[in-house]
């Protein structure tokens, strides 16, 4: 959003002296993502796994931006403890709520909010905790907009870089 852009409710984010964050979400595995790779020709490399990890991960990130502060990056992983138990595969309505009540402490300003159209973000109860704290403007992405969306850049790097090719041996690891 530039400085004429208008949020959903007609003010900009600049008039709200309000930080612009964008939130997503992503599920990530201990098995390794493959990915490309090289070596001497006719030497096909090989990736070792040890065995496949079915324990699974979540990540809320929210992309922070203000005109005159540096971006910032504030994240929250969850661990999944047995979701073939039929335990929740993402982050309930409250987890949601204490990510951005984090977020306005660690800004130190207003919040306008841009998120998609996930069921929790939908949520009554989470809806009913945004109207009722002036702190904070909702402003929902349209259906499928990635491109719109700073935060699937973090998801793409980290996919790509860090968990290429990495068989996790642990949780912690």
């Amino acid at each position: 959003m530039g400085k004429g852009d208008v949020a959903a409710d007609g003010n900009t984010a600049a008039a709200l002296d309000a930080w612009i964050v964008f939130e997503d979400e992503a599920g990530f595995s201990m098995a390794p993502p493959t990915t490309r790779t090289w070596a001497k020709r006719g030497r096909t490399p090989v990736v070792r796994v040890r065995g496949r990890s079915q324990r699974r991960f979540s990540i809320a990130a929210l992309c922070c931006y203000k005109a005159g502060e540096r971006p910032r990056l504030i994240f929250r992983p969850k661990r999944h403890a047995n979701h073939k138990s039929g335990g929740r595969r993402s982050f309930a309505w409250t987890e949601y709520r204490d990510l951005l009540v984090a977020a306005h402490h660690q800004l130190g300003g207003a919040l306008a909010l841009v998120w998609d159209n996930l069921n929790v973000h939908l949520d009554a109860r989470l809806r009913a905790f945004i109207a009722c704290h002036d702190w904070i403007t909702s402003i929902q992405l349209p259906p499928y907009a990635p491109d719109l969306n700073p935060v699937e850049s973090v998801w793409s790097v980290l996919r790509r870089g860090a968990q290429a090719n990495t068989a996790f041996t642990s949780p912690e690891h």
